[in-house]
């Protein structure tokens, strides 16, 4: 849950495309007053419903602007950022402080084309707690703070002991969603689970999304809520779905 005040330098009217869509891309001629040049732009490059790929540090802000359109409408997310410029400017910051340990660990999974990802954190990474203080103490407003820092003690409490595979984020963008991007996403790290007996914890910030990971096993644990936050939803998801002891 990134500021900064630099000087921006002068940018290129054509933003530089990722070697990802280097497979899906329409090239042309791009006339800018006496000056042109070829460009290339994405041409449809979601292929099928189940094609992702591992991320790395180079497709970070690709993923991060798709997360910040995925989650413009999250109710723990709007409520931290409730001012559209706050949220705009210290969100890409969050997804970096949250879940920015999953490149580092070559565990961010991303739909090819950049329309969503996943970000995981493997058994005894967690999230680098100060940076992420640091950031809601400068970027949400401090009559919300109280709350929030309760709200995050509380996500503690329910944040498994033993060793675990945690989501700490996934999402899709709102024009690719419900066709399977979401479990496609889960699935690799779901399977690892199994595989190696190993639990998974998630905390769903929307009520609408428990049945979807219900579907795939996790079970809900309780609810989080602290002052006027929204409820958020602790799950744990046991190897190879065994019931929880």
């Amino acid at each position: 849950m990134q500021l900064s005040t630099t000087t921006t330098p002068s940018t290129p009217l054509v933003p530089s495309i990722s070697p990802r869509f280097a497979q899906h891309k329409a090239c042309g001629i791009l006339e800018t007053g006496t000056d042109s040049e070829q460009v290339c732009v994405p041409e449809s490059p979601l292929t099928t419903e189940d094609s992702i790929h591992l991320a790395t540090h180079a497709d970070q802000k690709w993923l991060t602007a798709a997360l910040v359109l995925a989650f413009v409408d999250d109710p723990i997310m709007r409520w931290m950022y409730p001012d559209t410029h706050q949220y705009l400017t210290h969100f890409p910051a969050f997804v970096k402080a949250f879940g920015g340990r999953a490149f580092e660990q070559q565990t961010a999974y991303a739909v090819n084309g950049y329309a969503g990802a996943a970000f995981w954190l493997p058994p005894g990474i967690e999230v680098d707690e100060q940076p992420l203080i640091d950031l809601f103490q400068h970027s949400v407003f401090e009559a919300q703070q109280a709350d929030l820092f309760a709200l995050l003690e509380q996500m503690g409490h329910y944040h498994p002991l033993q060793p675990h595979w945690y989501l700490s984020l996934l999402a899709v963008e709102p024009a690719h969603q419900r066709q399977g991007h979401g479990s496609a996403l889960m699935q690799p790290i779901l399977a690892q689970c199994d595989r190696d007996q190993l639990p998974a914890y998630v905390e769903s910030s929307k009520p609408d999304n428990i049945p979807f990971y219900q579907r795939h096993g996790f079970e809900l644990l309780g609810t989080i809520q602290a002052g006027g936050s929204p409820p958020l939803f602790p799950m744990l998801r046991p190897p190879n779905n065994f019931p929880i002891s």
